[in-house]
């Protein structure tokens, strides 16, 4: 047969029917200790749960093959996996981050790495040249987020990956955006692919969770493992199991995602009040042909940058009905959020900018609220 497709292994890896019972949904295993033999024996593979649960290792299987990776570990949040690789690098490491990304991510770079002697260098990853350029000093890691937060812009993975590799840097790329449903930054060059599975993995907006899948098993995946281990930052069963129940309806969920978002953005793209609307979707996306090379669909997120300033961003926000005004995003709700607004004490984000993502509600619906909100 032939190699199964991520919508078919996102409903079964990691969902196998229970051996003990039959049972078709996966068990939770709430156990935080296991019987052990006299000298510590693991007598099922297992002997507490910060180092493993059975739960978690479901997730951990799933996630690998949905990204095509050998190896997944598993987080409280997305930060905690973000931190946890980044705290692996040694001590006067220096980190390429994209200009526009995560805010949790700059605020990381900008206030705690700097205590570990790790420095972080902002560069634009759609500037192939500027990241050639940064790369002539050593570099132990080059970040991508594509599409990056809240700009929606487009890196060029397989390309960053060669330059990145040449200068002798790992490679990592945040797919929370996209999942592997859309992308596989493995498959085009990238070494770990992070995540926070609080979005579109959990899909409902009452989970929290991170992970990181490696393309292969080795130094750096057993020092993220060890480093957890030891901090502690572990997934709860509880949380584990939310995820992956979120993962089996992942590709049809995603597949509304993007076909809404779609027509949300080529509405917005025709109404005067808009500046401009960042949807990788949209031809006149600068990325929109290498997004369009490197990812299955456009994904459910975008923004836009409204003619007036802040005050007209917040005065459109403030009169959404169906748009719930909260931070996150992937859920089945849609949400709106002025992000200067949530960046903390020095955003990058531009005042007139409203970050959407666009949920499962009937698109026609989304778009009327929307058109009242805009008059």
């Amino acid at each position: 047969m032939s190699a199964l497709r991520p919508e078919t292994v996102s409903v079964h890896t990691g969902n196998e029917a229970d051996p003990a019972t039959g049972a078709v949904a996966p068990p939770i295993h709430l156990a935080t200790t296991f019987r052990h033999g006299p000298a510590g024996e693991r007598v099922a593979g297992y002997e507490y749960q910060r180092e493993g649960n059975p739960t978690n290792d479901r997730l951990r299987e799933a996630l690998a093959a949905l990204e095509g990776g050998a190896e997944a570990a598993t987080f409280a949040s997305g930060m905690a996996a973000m931190t946890t690789l980044l705290e692996c690098l040694p001590n006067g490491a220096r980190v390429l981050i994209p200009d526009d990304c995560y805010t949790g991510l700059r605020m990381l770079c900008a206030e705690y790495l700097p205590e570990r002697g790790i420095e972080a260098v902002m560069v634009d990853m759609g500037d192939l040249d500027a990241v050639r350029a940064a790369c002539a000093q050593p570099t132990a890691m080059v970040w991508i987020e594509t599409p990056s937060n809240p700009r929606m812009k487009i890196s060029d993975i397989a390309a960053l990956a060669r330059i990145g590799h040449a200068a002798g840097a790992v490679v990592v790329a945040d797919n929370t955006f996209a999942t592997p449903l859309l992308q596989r930054p493995l498959a085009l060059g990238a070494d770990v692919v992070m995540h926070s599975t609080t979005k579109y993995f959990g899909g409902h907006s009452d989970v929290l969770g991170g992970a990181l899948v490696f393309a292969e098993q080795g130094a750096l995946s057993a020092k993220v493992a060890h480093r957890l281990h030891i901090t502690g930052a572990t997934l709860a069963p509880f949380s584990a199991w939310l995820i992956l129940r979120g993962c089996r309806s992942l590709g049809a969920r995603m597949a509304m995602h993007c076909a809404n978002a779609r027509a949300v953005a080529a509405f917005l793209a025709e109404q005067p009040q808009v500046e401009r609307v960042n949807y990788p979707g949209l031809a006149s996306h600068p990325g929109h042909a290498v997004a369009a090379r490197q990812m299955r669909d456009f994904g459910g997120m975008l923004s836009i940058e409204v003619h007036g300033g802040r005050e007209a961003a917040l005065a459109l926000a403030s009169k959404v009905r169906i748009f719930t005004l909260a931070t996150s995003l992937g859920g089945c709700e849609s949400l709106i959020e002025h992000r200067a607004s949530v960046e903390g004490p020095n955003p990058r984000s531009p005042q007139n900018l409203l970050r959407m993502s666009v949920g499962l509600e009937h698109v026609d619906d989304l778009i009327e609220d929307l058109r009242q909100a805009l008059a």
